[in-house]
């Protein structure tokens, strides 16, 4: 165990090292295929359209069964792209299956919007119907009605601005939405938005209207965005990318909640990283990556981060979020996120700063069994969960949560890991530890006893998964649809396989302690 644990810091040490590259994206379905759609070139990009047909799902959608909310965007991309490749082996037939998966899907937009809805869907899903509809001819499909009224305010808004500020929120969704390569200007890393297919929309209509200055910056952008998916398919491309800010900080904080922020082992990056944000971070906050707008998930986090380094940031910059008793993530955004305010929380409460408010909203949005669910960030109710509870524990060492801890205890599938779909994944058994790691420290010996044999049983189901350097595969992140922030997730896997052993080390101790 202790080889192992020493194995663990290493690959943490060298992830830590590696984020100065823009940061690692997994693959998107809906990017590649939006991007494939605006190539035009369809022989030139053979393997990618051959990885988008492989992503193909038994029952003839995209993305994962087990989240349902989230198949519309890339579905509808997928078969837009794929109508146009019918030379292509397997095209026909995918399109074929995904036309049979969409008449059959009920609607989750026909009356309302959930509160948990894909990024930009208001804008994406009509456009991608509407763009359907020309050659589906008579199938009934989804045709999300709830969110005609929401596109056709935002297009109003956008209709009175002649061209937005690079890194406007509302960029990343430009392909939905923009016609006129004017209407955007690529920022610094070349990108529309942060966004592939974003980006290779504008890159389409600027070529198509002999706007080509910035074409070449595009298409930089694009290569190293396929290139952060390390599929190694020309044209694969990911969700969001570069996230040069977001990557570090989710680490970081991570690596807090597992107890690692001051390990010995890993100092050195972590001092390197601090730096790093320290400069960074401007009085309007901080955004996923510099060239996007500040937004308060990154900026509570990033203070987060720096108050646990020893600085003495300023809670001015998280203040332009703040609205009432709670904070927006992005001014004008459609709802409020659960854990941006749970991070602004523990922003606040490590900066010594009055937190009733915001305490008082992170507590009433917990479910019925006293966790937190319901989150637009991400799909699984143990991520927000476990920052509540170190964000509800902060500065407080007579807290309890007796009820939250018992529902943790209890939604422990039978194989020792955790899940919120029909499997148990490395990273939420992780975010379920670091929740137990705070609880466990305020409990009774004999409830500590109940912890200990649950992670004694996560731990096993861990070790029986661990493989070194191996890149994490479930995609639980919300996007324009699920994907999966590469780095961040395998800094979480490890951090929780790092707790777990640690634990079975504490326990021993104190048993052989207790001997007579």
């Amino acid at each position: 165990m202790n080889a192992l644990s020493e194995q663990v810091l290493s690959e943490l040490r060298h992830l830590l090292g590696e984020m100065s590259d823009g940061g690692s994206v997994g693959p998107s379905v809906y990017d590649t295929a939006r991007a494939l759609q605006f190539h035009g070139n369809v022989t030139g990009r053979r393997d990618a359209y051959a990885w988008l047909i492989a992503q193909q799902q038994a029952d003839g959608g995209w993305g994962s069964a087990d989240f349902p909310l989230f198949r519309h965007a890339p579905t509808w991309a997928a078969l837009l792209a794929l109508q146009r490749a019918d030379p292509l082996p397997g095209a026909a037939d995918a399109v074929q299956a995904a036309t049979r998966f969409l008449e059959r899907q009920p609607d989750p937009y026909a009356n309302a919007v959930p509160e948990d809805a894909p990024i930009g869907a208001e804008l994406i899903l009509p456009q991608l119907c509407g763009e359907a509809a020309s050659f589906l001819g008579g199938v009934a499909f989804p045709r999300h009605p709830a969110l005609l009224p929401l596109r056709q305010a935002c297009l109003v808004k956008l209709g009175a601005v002649a061209t937005l500020p690079s890194g406007h929120p509302l960029l990343h969704s430009w392909e939905a939405w923009g016609t006129s390569p004017t209407t955007a200007c690529p920022d610094d890393d070349g990108s529309i938005g942060l966004s592939p297919a974003a980006t290779a929309a504008w890159r389409a209509h600027a070529v198509t209207q002999g706007s080509t200055p910035q074409v070449g910056r595009a298409d930089a952008y694009l290569q190293a965005a396929s290139r952060a998916t390390r599929s190694g398919i020309e044209g694969v491309v990911p969700n969001v990318w570069p996230i040069s800010v977001f990557e570090p900080c989710w680490s970081l904080y991570t690596l807090h909640l597992a107890g690692l922020f001051a390990h010995p082992a890993l100092a050195e990056a972590v001092r390197v990283i601090v730096a790093q944000l320290d400069a960074r971070l401007g009085v309007r906050g901080l955004g996923p990556t510099l060239h996007f707008a500040a937004d308060a998930d990154d900026t509570a986090v990033a203070l987060c981060v720096l108050r646990l380094a020893g600085r003495d940031p300023a809670v001015d910059a998280l203040r332009h979020f703040e609205i009432g008793e709670l904070f927006v993530t992005f001014p004008g955004e459609r709802n409020a996120s659960v854990s941006t305010n749970i991070h602004a929380l523990h922003a606040l409460r490590l900066l010594g700063k009055p937190t009733a408010g915001t305490s008082a909203y992170v507590e009433a949005n917990r479910n019925q069994h006293s966790l937190w669910d319901n989150e637009k960030w991400h799909v699984s109710w143990l991520y927000p969960t476990a920052h509540a509870v170190a964000a509800l524990a902060q500065g407080k060492p007579q807290w309890r949560d007796e009820r939250a801890l018992a529902a943790l205890l209890q939604a422990q599938r039978d194989d020792g890991g955790w899940g919120a779909g029909r499997a148990s994944t490395f990273e939420e058994t992780a975010y379920a530890l670091f929740a137990l790691n705070v609880l466990d420290g305020r409990e009774e010996p004999t409830v500590r006893r109940r912890i200990a044999q649950a992670v004694a049983r996560a731990r096993e189901w861990m070790l029986a998964r661990h493989a070194a350097h191996a890149l994490p595969q479930t995609p639980l992140w919300i996007g324009k649809e699920l994907y999966c922030p590469t780095r961040v997730v395998r800094v979480a896997e490890l951090a929780g396989l790092w707790l777990a052993i640690r634990w079975q080390r504490r326990v021993l101790a104190e048993g052989a302690g207790a001997a007579p």
